[in-house]
Formats: C-alpha cells, sequence, structure tokens
C-alpha cells in the first residue's frame, strides 16, 4: 500500500501559514479495509501539512511512552513543538496500578524540556471513565495545572461531558496565564465562561459536523484573538471527510469552513489564528523550510 491510500486528497492550499496546535503524530488511524492501520511517516506528514499552509504542529502527548516521543520528535523537527501529560483517561489506570505519583513525576520531569511549550491534554472526561476513576482524574488535572505554572507552560484542556468541574478545578486552583481548550465542545455560554478565564478555544473539524451548531454559536461569539484550530489527527476529521483518517494536512477545510462562520476572510482567519498559537503557546516559533 502506498502512503497516499486510505488517506483523503489534500484540499486547496491556504492563502497564509497556520498552526495545528493538536495533533497525534503517533497514533494509527484505523480505516474500514485497512489491516493495521494508517500511519504516514513524520517527514512526509510534516511535507504533506506544510504544501497546504500548515507548517507547523503541536505533537500532544496523551501517556508516559506518547509523551516520551513528544519530545524526541520535537526534538529532531524545528516545526513540532511538544505537550506532555496524562490524558484524564490514563489516570485512574494508573492510580488502580498504584503509580499514578510516579507517573506524574515523570510528565512532570519531561515538561522541563526546551521543547515542551505545554502541559496536556489533561482535565476531566466524564464520557470514557466512570464515577469510581473521577478521584484519579481530578488528582491528575489539578497536578498538571500546578506543573504548566511550575514551569511556565501552556496548559492544554481535554473536556467531555465535565464542563462545570473543569471551571470548578480551574476557579480553585488558578487558571495558568496561556491556556487552551481542545478541540472545544460547549456552547456559546460555555465559552464565554472559557473566555473569561482568559482561555484560548480551539475548533477542531466538529465544528463543521451537521448536528454541531453549538460549537458554530461558540466560534460567533469568540474575539479574534482567542479563537485556535486543531486537527486531532487522526481523529475528528472536518467534512466532508467525516469518517476517514484525519491528518494535519486537512485543516484548510476547517480554517475556510470557520472563517465563513466567522464572516471573516480566510486570509484574516489564518492570521488570526497563526499569532494567536504564537501568543498561547510562548515564543516564536521557525516556519518550515
Amino acid at each position: 500500500m502506498t502512503v497516499t491510500e486510505g488517506w483523503p486528497e489534500a484540499p486547496e492550499p491556504l492563502p497564509s501559514p497556520v498552526v495545528d496546535n493538536h495533533c497525534h503524530l503517533d497514533h494509527r488511524a484505523y480505516a474500514k479495509g485497512v489491516e493495521g492501520g494508517l500511519l504516514i511517516p513524520v517527514d512526509e506528514a510534516l511535507d504533506r501539512a506544510a504544501a497546504v499552509g500548515v507548517t507547523r504542529i503541536v505533537q500532544v502527548g496523551c501517556d508516559l511512552e506518547g509523551s516520551r516521543w513528544a519530545v524526541e520528535t520535537a526534538t529532531a523537527y524545528d516545526s513540532v513543538v511538544a505537550a506532555v501529560a496524562l490524558h484524564p483517561n490514563e489516570a485512574p489506570k494508573h492510580a488502580e496500578q498504584g503509580d499514578l505519583d510516579d507517573a506524574l513525576a515523570e510528565i512532570n520531569a519531561l515538561a522541563q524540556s526546551p521543547h515542551v511549550r505545554a502541559v496536556g491534554e489533561t482535565g476531566l472526561d466524564y464520557f470514557r471513565t466512570g464515577e469510581s476513576g473521577r478521584e484519579a482524574q481530578h488528582v491528575s488535572f489539578r497536578e498538571h495545572i500546578r506543573m504548566a505554572k511550575r514551569h511556565d507552560k501552556t496548559l492544554v484542556i481535554h473536556d467531555r461531558d465535565a464542563h462545570d468541574d473543569v471551571l470548578k478545578v480551574l476557579d480553585d486552583e488558578g487558571t495558568p496565564e496561556r491556556t487552551v481548550m481542545h478541540c472545544f465542545s460547549g456552547d456559546a455560554a460555555f465559552a464565554r465562561e472559557c473566555l473569561d478565564r482568559g482561555a484560548y478555544l480551539s475548533f477542531a473539524g466538529t465544528v463543521t459536523f451537521k448536528n454541531a451548531e453549538n460549537l458554530r454559536e461558540a466560534l460567533r461569539i469568540t474575539p479574534p484573538d482567542r479563537i485556535l484550530v486543531e486537527t486531532d489527527a487522526p481523529f475528528l476529521t472536518p467534512t466532508p471527510h467525516r469518517g476517514s483518517p484525519n491528518a494535519s494536512f486537512l485543516i484548510p477545510l476547517t480554517v475556510r469552513f470557520m472563517a465563513g462562520i466567522a464572516g471573516k476572510t480566510v486570509e484574516e482567519m489564518c492570521r488570526n489564528i497563526d499569532a494567536n498559537t504564537v501568543s498561547a503557546f510562548g515564543g516564536d516559533w521557525p516556519h518550515r523550510i
């Protein structure tokens, strides 16, 4: 099988570069009829993304192995920076094994790398983890917030069916200076709550889904200087390729859709997203050559 088989066609390039602020280059995409799944080699993934104007990527770790890989990859590629964390659904597993403290200590050590810009994705997930795992999620989330502050890193929040409790924990711990609501999943009212706390709202391919009017309402009320875009690849592929594997080179589909919803030109949306990502994740980023 060639690399291109099983993947959607690349869309028209964007007029100005943007950043995919949440990607999982190490995760296989499972496609119907493809044994073993699909995985684009990192070099090709970055080349294909850059060809359509997605010149930089935040590679996000969700467990210890993935966080180590994120740091290694960001060290090897100038266009990649890393985020490290235990995903909310990983925390209960470590609690059951009795090594949650040790796992959090390793994330804390990884977070000190200069190639790490963010701590996350952390947060709360009440969809996949039941009540028995919530205590471990809360412990982990609070410690990740403290790490972000301790090392002056951006906090990247995963929030699934837990809006109220995410806000309660943030208010209790104090929201870090730079906080990103990954794959924003709320409505306009929740968007205002997050914005009031200084957060950036990151929109994924879900904003293009027919049943996601709540996300479009949230996007409409989000100030231009608080909007980010992501893939969460290989998941959450935007329309019209929903159900197919996702990758950073498909971000132009989401950006063009967002521009239409926000009443902006594609160029304006690209420039806002690019500037916002630098602000949200700190420092200047080299462009891929």
